[in-house]
């Protein structure tokens, strides 16, 4: 079995930062074999443009000849969006074994993504609250830990679906293996139990709007931070034992998920301690894709933490090297982080389109630099 390692660059404005400690930790398990769901990958074409003189500004990218994903919704898969492209098993280019250290690992672990028969996993059930902010009842799906009891208090994992997707889009898509990277990683006594949420993220006042390629569809997108900050994770708080504080409160987003990570991040870094974007879309500054044009939340000298005493205490922001729908708009966000002082981990999936393997490779990074800084405590 091959030990992999990989550097990484922790950003600031200091320049490249390595942090130096790491102790090691050998996970040895016997496998389950994995299940391979087929789908062909997509064109390795991108909403963004290459970036080749490497500017920071974000690239405009809405030629027609570098349309890969049709605009008209009803020719394609929305999950593509919502939760990743569905890709057969890679697991040739992922260890059974890792280090526990503060270092990126491309590919999570088979250890780690395979369902042990040793291990009891939670399920995900499916619940609702009342939001003041878009004045409805809205769902979300939650998932507790197999053992779950309201004498323990557990931390929290709100993780946050693509366009066109809601909160059964993580809940019911098995590809990206989140009840056992959670549930594993808790039975190997790496991270404590964790419950996760998935939320529908699209909060509008009007039950009858729906998501879409245009300013007005997309901005329920954008008003999640209040529904969430305001309304869900009030409710999460009263009617489940969970650990509060940024220490315990975690955020991860795919795509249209991850571009709202990153904003609620840099808006609200008191409320989140660890933190991951993955296949991050455009939008949180003014840009226009194949799409369309984003009229941006923020200025691109605005993509810095609002509160700069406060920084989560992990900031990922990832993406795969072949992805077919957001292209290098990630790339561009961890530039603009890097110039603006906003200091993150940058890294690549080598090989990953807008799919699976992204997502697990970025939750499995975030649960690892988790385990990593607690286990320092």
């Amino acid at each position: 079995m091959i030990m992999m390692i990989l550097e990484y660059e922790k950003c600031s404005s200091k320049g490249p930062v390595m942090r130096k400690k790491s102790i090691s930790i050998l996970l040895a398990a016997v496998m389950t074999a994995l299940c391979a769901c087929g789908a062909n990958s997509q064109e390795d074409k991108g909403m963004g443009a290459e970036n080749s003189n490497k500017e920071i500004s974000m690239e405009v990218a809405n030629s027609s000849e570098e349309s890969s994903v049709a605009t008209d919704n009803s020719s394609e898969d929305l999950s593509t969006f919502a939760s990743g492209i569905k890709t057969e098993d890679d697991s040739e280019g992922a260890d059974t074994e890792f280090v526990l250290n503060d270092e990126i690992d491309e590919r999570c672990p088979l250890l780690i993504e395979s369902k042990r028969g040793d291990v009891e996993y939670g399920e995900f059930t499916h619940a609702t609250y009342y939001s003041e902010t878009c004045g409805l009842e809205r769902g979300y799906s939650i998932l507790l830990p197999a053992d779950y009891s309201e004498d323990k208090k557990y931390p929290v994992l709100y993780l946050l679906h693509g366009i066109f997707g809601n909160e059964y889009s993580f809940s019911s898509d098995g590809e990206n293996r989140i009840k056992e990277i959670v549930g594993n990683m808790a039975a190997d006594e790496l991270i404590e139990e964790t419950i996760v949420v998935c939320p529908n993220m699209y909060a509008t006042s009007d039950p009858n709007q729906q998501p879409g390629f245009d300013s007005e569809s997309v901005l329920p997108y954008d008003n999640f931070i209040n529904d969430l900050v305001n309304d869900l994770m009030p409710h999460i708080e009263s009617e489940y034992s969970v650990l509060t504080g940024r220490e315990n409160t975690y955020l991860a987003g795919f795509s249209m998920g991850g571009r709202e990570t990153i904003y609620i991040t840099l808006q609200r870094p008191e409320l989140f301690g660890y933190v991951c974007a993955i296949s991050a879309a455009p939008g949180i500054v003014p840009t226009t894709d194949k799409f369309m044009t984003h009229e941006g939340m923020i200025e691109e000298s605005e993509m810095k933490f609002a509160d700069a005493a406060v920084e989560p205490e992990v900031f990922i922001v990832c993406c795969g090297s072949k992805d077919s729908v957001v292209g290098t708009y990630p790339e561009q966000y961890h530039e603009l982080l890097e110039a603006n002082g906003a200091d993150h981990i940058w890294y690549e999936i080598t090989g990953a389109d807008h799919d699976n393997n992204a997502i697990k490779s970025g939750l499995f990074n975030l649960f690892k630099q988790i385990a990593y800084d607690k286990s320092k405590s």
